[in-house]
């Protein structure tokens, strides 16, 4: 069985979305997101934007591959808040996202079933307020030969629905390229097999 190529995740950060539960306040923010680094700033941004909240519980997923995940109970009963968030985003089979829910505490404890259903349906929402787009899983090549072969070489990209990313069109040419994971096989074999024609994966 041919392995999947593609990958779904959302388009853009959602609107922030509300979920209320015995006076306490769940916000649900979803993000793509495709560095530790980026989910950083959100969440530093976040607690500024919401500094009098209690809590500020999220889970991410980045990857398509080799897949990196945390979840993030920030001070909720063990696995009350990130767990929630996360099996959201694993029932929406989504990667290279964050979901942040964010809590403003009402007075009345929630106990740990109530915990869960409000995260989780603070999520949910979240991601249903999102756009799910679906992305190709990429594989990136380099191309070096002389210019009397590109437009042979332009030719096998085209048929093959690749995308130049950079090029130097000089005496020696340099194609940064990359395609789809299910044509990449082939696209490297058919460029390989010109003798005078230099193909690497980045």
């Amino acid at each position: 069985m041919e392995r999947k190529d593609t990958y779904k995740t959302i388009s853009k950060a959602s609107s922030e979305v509300l979920f209320k539960d015995k006076n306490s306040k769940f916000y649900g923010i979803a993000f793509p997101v495709t560095s530790e680094n980026t989910i950083k700033k959100y969440l530093e941004d976040l607690k500024k934007q919401h500094y009098s909240a209690r809590h500020w519980c999220y889970a991410y997923q980045l990857g398509t591959e080799q897949i990196k995940y945390r979840v993030n109970d920030d001070g909720e009963p063990s696995n009350t808040a990130g767990m929630p968030i996360y099996g959201q985003i694993q029932s929406f089979d989504l990667t290279n996202v964050l979901i942040v829910v964010v809590r403003y505490f009402g007075g009345v404890k929630l106990g740990v079933g109530g915990l869960i259903n409000a995260y989780r349906t603070a999520a949910k929402l979240a991601i249903e307020a999102s756009e799910i787009i679906e992305k190709t899983i990429d594989v990136s090549f380099i191309i070096t030969c002389d210019y009397k072969h590109l437009s042979r070489i332009m030719k096998i990209l085209n048929e093959n629905e690749a995308d130049i990313n950079s090029q130097k069109l000089e005496l020696n040419c340099e194609l940064k390229i990359s395609v789809r994971k299910g044509n990449s096989e082939k696209l490297f074999n058919l460029v390989q097999s010109f003798h005078d024609i230099n193909i690497k994966k980045l």
